[in-house]
Formats: C-alpha cells, structure tokens, sequence
C-alpha cells in the first residue's frame, strides 16, 4: 500500500453516533445503530449488513428492559419491513450477546459466533452462582483485596454477567480464516484473544471495512483481565499478539467499525498507541516493584492513577492489573512472593 494512504492519525468519517432508534449507513449496505448501557462506558454499536431481502445483525447490545424498548423502536421505524436473517456475536459480553437468544427465538433466528465464545456464555448463563464460590473468592483474596471488598465484588460487582437472555441451545461456529458470505459481499473471518478468549472480526477486502467488535478501540483500551477460572493466563500477550498481526495483515486506511466509540481510519496507529499504553503501564507496576512488592489490589491504584471503589470497575480494574503483572512474570522482569498482604511482585 502506498504511504500517501496511511494515516498518521485516526481519522472519523463520522462526526457523531446515531442516535437511539436510528441508524447510519457506512458503506453501501451496511448500517450503525447504537444502544445504551447502564454503565460507565454507556452505550455499544450494533451493526446491519445488507442479506438478500433482510439484514444480518452483528451484536445485539444487553438484555435490560431499555435495550428491549430500544430494539422495538428500531425494528419499527428504520427497519420497518426489513427481516433479521442471522445474528453474529463478535463474543460473548453481555452488551454484545445479551439479547442474542431473546431475538433469536423471535424472529427464528441462527446465532454465529465461535466456539470459545459460545461456550462461554452458556457456562456464566448456566451456572451463575459459580462466581460466589471457591476457588473464585480466595481468588481475589489471595492477591490482597480485603473480605469486604471482595464479597462486595462478588456481589454486586459481577452482577452485569446476568444481563443475558438464555442463549439459543444451538449455534453455528465460526473460525479464523472462515469465509462468511453475507448477502453479496464475502467477508474474511478473524479472530483475536485477549479482551475476551476468541473474539470474531469480520474483514471485507472489497469494502475495505472491518467490523472488529472491541479488538481495538478508538477513544479507550479494550478490558484485558485475567480470569479466575485462569488465574495464571497471559491474556496481555495474547493481546498485544493480536495487535500486531491486525497491523500486519489489514490495509492502513481500513475503516474500522468498532463495538464502542466511532468508527475510524488509522488501524495501524491505533494499535501502536495500545501497544505503547500496555508497555507503560507495565513499566510502572515495575517501578512501583522496586520500592516494595505489591499485591494486585496494590496495584490498581499505580496504574488507573486513583483508588477504585464501584464495584462493577474494580472488577476489570482488577483483572487487568493481574494481566499486566502475569505478563511481567512471564517475561522474566519480576516474581511472586508470599507477604502478609497476599501474594505480591517483587521486581528481579
């Protein structure tokens, strides 16, 4: 590709998200629509591409009473007369599966998504009460959080891993180089871990868009967290892995649809600032290292800059503080040690 081609900056086609109860074509063909969600980060995009008479969706925002009256106002107004045919799931986030089994048995629809991710959400869907039990507490306990916190996190903290409707009892997996026609167009199917353990993007050469979920962000880094369930996981390095080879293999100037924030151009920019965020904070895990070891509760506040008590953020706060020093470790740079705190890295 030419270098007059490749931005040095992200660029935004569009200045401003659809409003609730609209959508925006991108490319001829394929639309953007936006759904709130009660959290900090307060909405999510869903995507429409053209199938046939109908339209695919990708993603379907999170099962609560405002994304439903959300949805009816889409399918009445600017999908007035246009069927669903298929849903794809980039992964298996509630704000992204949520309604997934609700349209599904609706509109009698076939879910997509890959393996990884769809049994991953029936595990949570299926045996929600898991969280709250060993060895999933004395897993934050281990690692400095305080009782209180703890129960306080596994308590309320979790409780967006509800906001799912039961997922359909059937799906059609999707994998890495997969090639997924959609109506006219054939799009390349990609996968990347880290934000979540098998996330799909979908690539169009001939549109040169890809609808990438929350593999690479614009505005804010994707939540990479280690998981209870795996509590010795690199998912940083399987991260950054999956930022290079998008800048590796994807063209300069694709337009990246994304699952939160505007769609941009500068896919290779953006991967490099995330690169160097994650290289930063680890960076200061370490020097906070040399002073004294510190738990991951310890941790938190050296790379957010501030203390962190709602607990739905501590959560991923958590998880990616953990993330960053299992990478460290992995990398030879630092070691745990038993203090009285819990288990804490000591820089080497």
């Amino acid at each position: 590709m030419s270098t007059l081609t490749m931005p040095k900056t992200l660029e935004f086609p569009f200045a401003a998200p659809p409003k609730i109860g609209e959508v925006v074509e991108v490319r001829p063909g394929i639309f953007w629509a936006r759904l709130a969600l009660p959290f900090r980060l307060d909405h999510v995009n869903i995507y429409f591409v053209e199938d046939g008479a109908g339209l695919a969706l990708i993603d379907t925002g999170i099962d609560n009473k405002a994304s439903r009256a959300a949805w009816e106002i889409l399918l009445a107004l600017p999908l007035a007369g246009r069927k669903l045919t298929r849903i794809i799931a980039t992964h298996f986030h509630p704000d992204h599966i949520g309604l997934a089994g609700w349209l599904c048995e609706r509109f009698d629809l076939e879910l997509a998504m890959s393996h990884t991710e769809y049994l991953m959400a029936l595990n949570i869907r299926l045996d929600p009460s898991a969280l709250k039990s060993e060895p999933y507490r004395s897993f934050y306990r281990s690692h400095g959080l305080g009782e209180d916190e703890t129960e306080i996190l596994l308590g309320n903290g979790l409780q967006y891993l509800r906001m799912v409707a039961p997922p359909p009892r059937t799906f059609l997996r999707l994998s890495a180089e997969d090639r997924v026609k959609i109506g006219e167009r054939t799009f390349e199917a990609m996968t990347g871990a880290g934000h979540s353990p098998e996330q799909v993007m979908l690539y169009s050469p001939a549109d040169n868009v890809i609808l990438s979920g929350d593999q690479i962000l614009a505005k804010i880094s994707p939540n990479v967290s280690v998981e209870a369930m795996d509590p010795d996981g690199d998912p940083l390095g399987l991260y950054l892995r999956s930022l290079d080879r998008l800048k590796r293999t994807l063209p300069g100037d694709v337009l990246v649809l994304p699952g939160h924030n505007l769609p941009f151009v500068g896919l290779g920019v953006r991967a490099d600032e995330l690169i160097a965020h994650h290289e930063a904070r680890c960076m200061a895990i370490l020097e906070a290292c040399k002073v004294k070891p510190q738990t991951v509760a310890e941790l938190v506040p050296v790379i957010f800059g501030r203390r962190i008590d709602d607990p739905h953020q501590l959560v991923f706060a958590f998880g990616e503080a953990l993330a960053h020093a299992n990478l460290i470790i992995r990398d030879g740079a630092a070691r745990i040690v038993q203090t009285p705190r819990g288990l804490a890295l000591e820089a080497v």
